[in-house]
This record gives structure tokens, C-alpha cells and sequence, in this order.
């Protein structure tokens, strides 16, 4: 799911140095952390949280096509 995000998000960003994904396992969900450069939050959020909703239903389809039995979250933080 790392390399998903990552491959999502590496076009949207100028600084592609900065991108970090976290994953956190809490049981009964895994939670990835996304943060990429101050410059580039915008970017990643989009229009009215356009692109990131988008990121989000993309992880999210992903991990139900995969026949994840824990809810996937993505979190985008500063």
C-alpha cells in the first residue's frame, strides 16, 4: 500500500524528497501517515480536498479489492 500512495502522490509533488508515509497498526484498522513538503501540501490536498479525497477512495477500493480484513485509513498530515 506504501508504493501505491507513494506512486500516486510522487506526481503531484515538486519535492518528491520530502514524501514520508508511516504506517500504524491499530488493531482493528492500519492508518498511513502521508506528509510531503509544506510547498506541496496544497497540491496533495487539492481544491476544496478534491485530490485527497480522491487518494483516499483509491486506498481505500484497494484495500477492499485486496481483501483487507482491516479498514485502511489515510491521513494526511503536516
Amino acid at each position: 500500500m506504501i508504493q501505491l500512495i507513494t506512486t500516486m502522490v510522487t506526481p503531484l509533488v515538486d519535492n518528491t524528497e520530502a514524501i514520508r508515509i508511516v504506517e500504524e497498526d491499530q488493531g482493528d484498522r492500519i492508518v498511513y501517515k502521508l506528509s510531503v513538503a509544506k510547498e506541496d501540501m496544497g497540491k496533495v490536498i487539492g481544491k476544496g480536498g478534491r485530490t485527497a479525497k480522491a487518494l483516499r477512495t483509491l486506498v481505500h477500493a484497494t484495500a477492499k479489492s485486496k481483501n483487507e480484513d482491516k479498514s485502511i485509513t489515510l491521513d494526511i498530515v503536516d
